[in-house]
């Protein structure tokens, strides 16, 4: 292992530039403020890798901060030099130092809640939870006020030599918060973001014109052509205009004035070469004596040629229907009415039931808005409000909620952090633990080079200290591994074509520690960074692998020699071995792009670790009730899906790739099943391959074949079968599968 591998400063610097240019050019105030922000925090990153106070790729990256302190973290993994739990003091902290009385700055209130008063305060948190944890740190003299009420002095007094010196940097003190009910219920949005976002949507300002013109343009285009084919005839005016006639040509141009006035939204009655403007136009110069315009007479006959006469039949009811079009209530207004009744809910968690946010409008509504009552919502409106509801994991999979894999990763925390801390028998600990989980998970990670790790929760000295108060009668182990089971099996049957993502490997390895289990879950590197070695982990969830699928269609159709693979040997860090074998797997290197080459190298080391599939099964023990044949098909769906959209495509490969790791996980579900099944699944495939478009069954076709062949007993690498094809998704140089049709 190189130990003297650096973060390249170009990535900062790169950033640094998108940033300043969004700055100076963003059409919105907003984003050029954010961009600043963004700027700000690069040029910090880019000074601390300079003068050598950061050290970007370490996991103590901010020189003077140990590693249980919260950097600030921006795209890539970099941090900035700043803590998260630093900067001005926030309003929670304002407002504790008034009502205690205390001046100084954040140590001297820090020293206050060491005193009796101080403490009586935690304590009241304690045992009422109305506390929310942001950062990490928010949550220490808690755990203080915690050990000290429970007589464990020695405990406190080591949280308080490590949060000591950074006191007045620091905040360790805890936000206002409302306790959240029941724990095994999670939502991917709150109240008050789903109203923030309705909030922020943009004025449809072309849907709004469109329904000015319906209401009232159209309606006063038709008074005015009624009022001219009272006159008009072969492009004259009568020389003797009907009685009132100009009259009633005044009162419509006067009228015209207030209607432009009011209703601003849509412009065509001021363009010249509208109809109604040539109406309008010609009324106005004929009262100044100057006569009508030549277009006047076209004007009149495209007009009643198009939708025939004012007041006739076909007429009245094309009217009818554009003026009931157009007085539908605006989505604005009907956001205004969903956001008063989501303003009623609690903001800072989901909701039970969305029903009450959706109805129709009531008669109450109706009277303060003037929107019809029962008016029904549109489908946006529905769509954004349901993030809020507050469900079991399975029904926001089922309802649409959770739509990915990546989606999933991030409720995970929530139904986690409450099987993590149940442990603690005591019920404030509990809560306070719980918090403490969800609050320790949304820390970014950083960028880490030299094969150094995250840190993890049980590093915070806060948490290290109540480690001795957890059960140890295995309670808290079965319901880890009753969750663990659980969260495998929703990840396989609602995104069977999907790899894990990193996130929710993460929550997922926390189960498996909290469960006893030695689970060697190996997460997606990135090949723009990747150095060239592999964790030990990675070879053993290899030779894990091979427990699960030695023998079986995966590893004859991956041509892999599992028995070979049980036989490495890895170091204490990396193995040699495991390296060599992607490498020779991964076959010629050579080509333009060394990223492309890193990616072929990095995927032969998910296929021999089948990218955590096979720890699923063993030892977790994973078994969807659709059956692993279904899991197949529906993989190959996604696999389906995804080589349809390379077709015409100009930047396919990201595509294939990802189709490429839809077809391995059905190949991994297929190996899994009977020869019978095999047979029967392989069969639909085909059938299913035949539905689909020409493009998509030619690229495809060849993929089939190689499977066909391998079930049959044949090998993908002795050349028998010429128009077969293993499918992987790198390929420096330009991918088969985008040449095959």
């Amino acid at each position: 292992m190189n130990e003297d591998v650096k973060a390249n400063p170009g990535y900062a610097a790169w950033q640094m530039a998108k940033a300043f240019t969004t700055a100076l050019t963003h059409e919105s105030g907003e984003a050029r403020e954010r961009a600043e922000k963004r700027l700000e925090r690069w040029r910090n990153v880019l000074s601390g890798m300079a003068d050598g106070s950061l050290t970007v790729g370490s996991r103590t990256p901010v020189k003077g901060f140990p590693a249980w302190v919260t950097p600030e973290v921006v795209r890539g993994g970099f941090a900035t030099g700043a803590a998260a739990a630093g900067g001005p003091a926030l309003p929670h902290e304002q407002d504790a130092a008034r009502r205690t009385g205390v001046a100084g700055g954040r140590r001297s209130l820090f020293l206050h809640y060491l005193t009796d008063a101080g403490l009586t305060e935690l304590y009241a948190l304690l045992d009422s939870g109305e506390y929310d944890i942001a950062v990490p740190e928010e949550g220490a003299l808690l755990t203080v006020a915690w050990l000290l009420r429970a007589g464990d002095r020695a405990g406190a007094l080591e949280i308080l030599d490590a949060i000591g010196p950074f006191a007045d940097r620091l905040r360790f003190l805890p936000r206002p918060g409302v306790p959240l009910g029941d724990a095994s219920l999670v939502h991917r949005e709150t109240v008050g973001q789903v109203r923030k976002r309705i909030e922020d949507k943009p004025t449809n300002k072309a849907v709004a014109a469109m329904n000015e013109a319906l209401v009232v343009w159209n309606p006063f285009a038709d008074e005015l052509l009624e009022h001219w084919l009272e006159t008009v005839q072969d492009g004259r005016v009568f020389a003797v205009l009907p009685d009132g006639w100009g009259e009633r040509g005044a009162e419509l141009l006067a009228r015209y004035r207030r209607l432009a006035r009011t209703h601003t939204l849509c412009g065509k009655h001021r363009n010249p070469k509208e109809n109604l403007a040539i109406l309008r136009s010609s009324l106005e110069t004929l009262f100044v004596g100057k006569g009508v315009s030549g277009l006047l007479q076209h004007a009149v006959d495209s007009m009643v040629a198009r939708r025939g006469r004012p007041g006739s039949p076909e007429h009245a009811a094309l009217r009818a229907r554009q003026a009931a079009d157009g007085a539908r209530p605006a989505h604005h207004t009907l956001a205004q009415i969903v956001m008063a009744r989501l303003a009623e809910a609690r903001q800072d968690s989901g909701a039970p039931s969305i029903d009450p946010f959706v109805a129709p409008v009531t008669e109450e509504e109706s009277r303060r808005t003037g929107v019809e009552a029962g008016a029904v919502l549109p489908g946006w409106l529905h769509d954004t409000v349901k993030n809020a509801l507050r469900a079991p994991v399975p029904t926001l999979i089922e309802r649409g909620i959770v739509p990915s894999a990546e989606v999933l990763a991030e409720l995970t925390p929530q139904l986690v952090a409450a099987t993590t801390a149940s442990s603690y028998p005591d019920p404030a600990l509990r809560r306070l633990m719980a918090a403490q989980y969800t609050a320790f998970r949304n820390r970014r990670s950083l960028l880490l080079l030299n094969l150094e790790s995250q840190v993890r929760m049980e590093e915070l000295p806060w948490v290290a200290a109540v480690q001795r108060y957890r059960r140890t009668d295995g309670t808290g182990e079965r319901e880890a591994h009753a969750v663990l089971v659980q969260l495998g099996e929703l990840a396989l049957q609602g995104f069977p074509g999907t790899v894990l993502p990193n996130p929710l490997l993460s929550e997922l390895g926390a189960l498996t520690r909290r469960a006893g289990l030695r689970v060697p879950f190996v997460e997606e590197l990135a090949a723009d960074i990747f150095m060239g070695t592999f964790s030990t982990k990675y070879l053993r969830a290899a030779q894990l692998a091979a427990d699960v699928l030695e023998g079986t269609l995966y590893e004859r159709y991956y041509g892999i020699d599992y028995a070979a693979v049980r036989a490495l040997e890895g170091g204490r860090q990396t193995s040699d071995a495991f390296d060599a074998l992607c490498r020779t797997r991964a076959g010629n290197l050579a080509g333009r792009s060394w990223v492309a080459a890193n990616g072929k190298v990095i995927e032969q080391a998910q296929i021999l670790t089948t990218h955590n599939l096979a720890a699923l099964v063993h030892p977790v023990g994973v078994s969807p009730s659709p059956g692993w044949d279904d899991l197949a098909r529906r993989a190959f769906g996604v696999t389906c899906r995804l080589v349809r959209q390379v077709h015409g495509n100009p930047r396919p490969l990201g595509t294939v790739k990802d189709a490429a790791y839809a077809w391995r996980q059905a190949v991994f579900f297929l190996a899994l099943c009977g020869l019978k099944e095999q047979v029967a699944v392989i069969a639909w495939m085909q059938d299913e391959l035949d539905r689909q478009p020409p493009h998509t069954a030619a690229r495809l076709d060849p993929v089939l074949a190689g499977l066909r062949h391998v079930l049959a007993g044949g090998s993908l690498d002795d050349g028998t079968a010429p128009g077969a094809r293993r499918f992987t998704g790198w390929a420096p140089g330009g991918h088969w599968l985008i040449k095959a049709a």
